[in-house]
């Protein structure tokens, strides 16, 4: 039996199989629970299946890409291991990049089928090690952090907002520049981050992308067609990925 064969077996699907279940059953109950905490404070209904219906919205879409991540990984990890780390915790761009660098680090490419039984454990290993700190440190800190959060609420002031807003927002726009720098140096240099080697398809899909988010934005706030918010950031992304195709072609 060849590794790839191991590595797609009865076994590994139901260990893998089985954590996938209990997350998603625990996502269930805890949206039950969600739902019925919301009536019992009160909240609008029409609110909260407004939020319901963009938070679907917002996980749909980007589940293809994932699901062509685990397609792309399966050809050197099996299915069971890309599907339990793209269903539970892990990143499209995060796992792709440790599975090649870890891959890198014992000798092998994950694109020419030279998988090893010794090799799998080590980019497993390296896979979940490096991505389990967001979890431990929400456990130690988390609890400090939201009484921050909620001190800045309470504090808040004009247009201003509190610690949460400004925390937020900094974040936000500390993600995007990383991207879009990483994008402008791949473009300049052809030996950026994700090896774009001078293609300017990033770019294209960046501005693509937040024209589409300007044109939901204005219709929702200036035009009162409030219900496109549901949709703007799914639509955005949508709208940069068929620019990435009609650019490909």
């Amino acid at each position: 039996m060849s590794v790839l064969e191991q590595l797609n077996s009865g076994g590994v699907y139901l260990i893998c199989g089985s954590i996938v279940a209990f997350i998603a059953v625990v996502c269930v109950i805890f949206m039950v629970r969600a739902w019925r905490a919301g009536k019992a404070l009160g909240m609008d209904t029409t609110r909260m299946k407004r939020a319901v219906t963009a938070s679907a919205t917002f996980s749909v879409l980007p589940s293809v890409g994932i699901l062509l991540g685990v397609l792309a990984l399966s050809g050197s990890l099996g299915v069971p291991w890309p599907w339990l780390r793209l269903s539970v915790i892990g990143a499209l761009h995060y796992e792709t990049q440790v599975a090649h660098a870890a891959a890198e680090q014992v000798g092998i490419s994950l694109s020419s089928g030279q998988m090893t039984v010794q090799a799998f454990p080590t980019i497993a290993l390296l896979m979940s090690i490096c991505i389990m700190w967001g979890m431990i440190l929400s456990t130690m800190f988390n609890r400090r952090y939201l009484n921050r959060l909620q001190q800045g609420k309470t504090r808040k002031t004009g247009k201003g907002g509190g610690f949460g807003d400004k925390a937020m927002a900094a974040m936000f726009i500390g993600m995007v520049s990383a991207y879009i720098g990483s994008y402008v140096g791949g473009f300049i240099s052809g030996n950026g981050l994700f090896s774009f080697k001078g293609s300017w398809t990033p770019l294209v899909v960046v501005a693509a992308a937040a024209l589409a988010m300007a044109m939901f934005t204005y219709f929702s706030e200036k035009k009162g067609k409030e219900w496109l918010d549901n949709f703007s950031v799914a639509g955005s992304m949508l709208i940069g990925m068929l620019a990435a195709v009609l650019i490909g072609q």
